[in-house]
């Protein structure tokens, strides 16, 4: 194999395709020093803006999803532009290989790879695929998953089980005081992690919301990533009841190995990277999928762990009545705790990243 290798990703929209494509990129980065690697995403969204952070070049599709409003009328010439850039750009970067990981973008850069014939592989990270890798999976070298029974929607012998690849903060760093200091919170005090996903998650916002002076009469503290859209109602609710010192609100954590090293328990989505990411720090869990996610695939991620005792769950439309109560009994159950700790690390696969570069170098050859 070539050491400057020269491979395109795309994909993106939300943190569950950006951080495993990043990771992708940082574990070829790793195999081959030399290797050139460009992004292709979808403009106006977030790989726009996160890709660039962590090192890597990345040109912009116009392209977005289907809508039920007078932007859909605009579709047909957003693909037909994607597919035309999308060509372009790969008839002048020239890649060895193009990997999909997903989202708006990918559909348009894969369909152009197969016109151009160059090799293509798909990193699905759902128990369900989305619609651009279901319609450009049939002519993929390779796909490599995360969950069993993807033969349905793929030919069973492109199929990998990889399981999905993380981003390089994960990995629990630090004391426990240390991060607590850089939360301002009290290390001696139990702390509970809400992440919601990359761009937060309303209805979990809202259950704690409905809630949250619950916490006054608790010594349980909340490091609560809001995402944009409810930051602000989050810092005002805090302010009024009087719990600056105990529930912190962000928009976004960038340290998240010191926010899960620091967790005692966690509420999140049940999307893919989600559960593949608490598996590997092995974390007592309560998801709260999200109901609108395509063919309700987060509430079947869930549903395999729940089954498997290695997670709690609360729907979505219970958050407001349950959510708190739950979250504050898995607390206080040190028993709970330690055996879902235990069989969500059974899900864990710590060297994702590496074996797609190896399934990607095998497409190659």
């Amino acid at each position: 194999m070539k050491e400057n290798l020269k491979v395109v990703i795309s994909g993106g929209g939300t943190g569950g395709h950006i951080f495993p494509a990043i990771a992708i990129a940082d574990a070829l980065k790793r195999r081959f020093p030399k290797a050139d690697i460009l992004f292709i995403g979808a403009k106006g969204r977030m790989e726009m803006e996160r890709v660039p952070k962590a090192g890597y070049p990345i040109e912009g599709l116009w392209i977005s999803g289907f809508t039920k409003d007078l932007s859909a009328l605009s579709l047909p010439f957003k693909l037909v532009s994607s597919l035309s850039k999308a060509r372009r750009i790969l008839k002048r970067f020239h890649p060895d290989v193009v990997i999909g990981v997903g989202g708006f973008a990918s559909g348009p850069t894969l369909k152009a790879a197969n016109w151009l014939g160059i090799p293509t592989v798909i990193q699905e990270q759902n128990s369900y695929p989305g619609k651009t890798n279901r319609n450009v999976g049939q002519k993929a070298k390779a796909i490599c998953v995360a969950y069993d029974h993807l033969d349905q929607w793929f030919p069973a012998e492109k199929i990998h089980f990889t399981g999905n690849p993380l981003r390089a903060n994960i990995t629990l760093n630090g004391t426990r005081e240390e991060a607590a200091a850089f939360f301002k919170l009290d290390a001696n005090k139990p702390v509970a992690l809400l992440v919601g996903g990359s761009q937060g998650a309303l209805g979990i916002n809202k259950g704690i919301s409905a809630q949250l002076a619950s916490f006054k009469d608790s010594d349980l503290q909340l490091i609560w990533q809001t995402g944009k859209t409810y930051i602000t109602q989050a810092q005002e609710e805090v302010k009024v009841l009087d719990l600056d010192d105990q529930v912190k609100p962000t928009v976004f954590i960038d340290r998240m190995d010191l926010a899960y090293g620091l967790a005692d328990v966690v509420i999140s989505r049940a999307g893919a990277m989600s559960i593949s990411e608490l598996a590997l720090v092995r974390k007592p869990v309560i998801f709260v999928p999200l109901p609108t996610a395509a063919e309700d695939h987060q509430t079947k991620n869930a549903q395999q762990l729940v089954d498997a005792d290695a997670a709690l769950m609360v729907r979505n439309a219970d958050a407001e009545k349950e959510l708190i109560p739950a979250l504050f009994k898995l607390k206080d159950d040190k028993a709970l705790q330690a055996k879902l700790s235990e069989n969500i690390g059974k899900f864990a696969r710590p060297n994702a990243a590496d074996d797609i570069v190896n399934v990607i170098i095998k497409a190659i050859s």
